[in-house]
This record gives C-alpha cells, sequence and structure tokens, in this order.
C-alpha cells in the first residue's frame, strides 16, 4: 500500500478511484501522564509522554485508513490529510483523525 499526502503519484496514472477512506483513533490521556507532562512543561522542554500518545493514536488512525483502503482493493491512498483534536471536559481525549482517497493504480 503506497501513502501520499499529494493528489497523484510521480510516475504512476490512477486506474480508478474507489473512495474516501477514513481511519480514526481516540484515546484517554491518563491522570499519571497528565501529572508527568505537566512536570516536564513546568521545566521546559519536549513532552516526551503526549509525543508518544501522538505517535499511538496517528498509527491506529493510519492502521484503520489502510484496512478501509485494502477492503476496497486499494494499492494507494492519495491526499491523505491528518487532523488533530482535544476532546472532552478537561481535555482528556485525544482524537486523531485520517482521511484519503482510495485508488488502484495502474499496472505496468
Amino acid at each position: 500500500m503506497i501513502f501520499a499526502t499529494t493528489s497523484t503519484l510521480q510516475g504512476r496514472e490512477v486506474e480508478e478511484y474507489l473512495g474516501i477512506v477514513f481511519g480514526d483513533a481516540v484515546l484517554g490521556v491518563n491522570l499519571v501522564k497528565d501529572f508527568m507532562a505537566g512536570i516536564r512543561d513546568l521545566v521546559g522542554g519536549r513532552s516526551a509522554t503526549y509525543e508518544k500518545e501522538l505517535g499511538t493514536a496517528r498509527d491506529t488512525a493510519m492502521t484503520a485508513l489502510a484496512a478501509q483502503a485494502q477492503a476496497l482493493g486499494a494499492d494507494a491512498v492519495l491526499g491523505i490529510d491528518i487532523d488533530y483534536e482535544v476532546l472532552g471536559s478537561n481535555n482528556g481525549m485525544l482524537m486523531v483523525s485520517a482521511s484519503g482517497t482510495a485508488v488502484r493504480l495502474k499496472r505496468g
């Protein structure tokens, strides 16, 4: 499976557009992680805890996107867009949503 944020692939031609596909991930950030990230914010620097959570959520969303595309018989997903949002009463949930266009590429 080929993934691209562009609408075309250099040297490849689209045979068929199969539709828009999505992958979503919603993860809760727990109290211990919030506390540790808060300490990191006080002393400065990067928050490895939140970076890890973002990476996990992004990987989960992309895996779901790929599964949808594969179910349609796609070779690639073009025009991928990834959005990040915080949800919940205290912004305690992280949502990552990935979308793109599933396509079948011409052979050759």
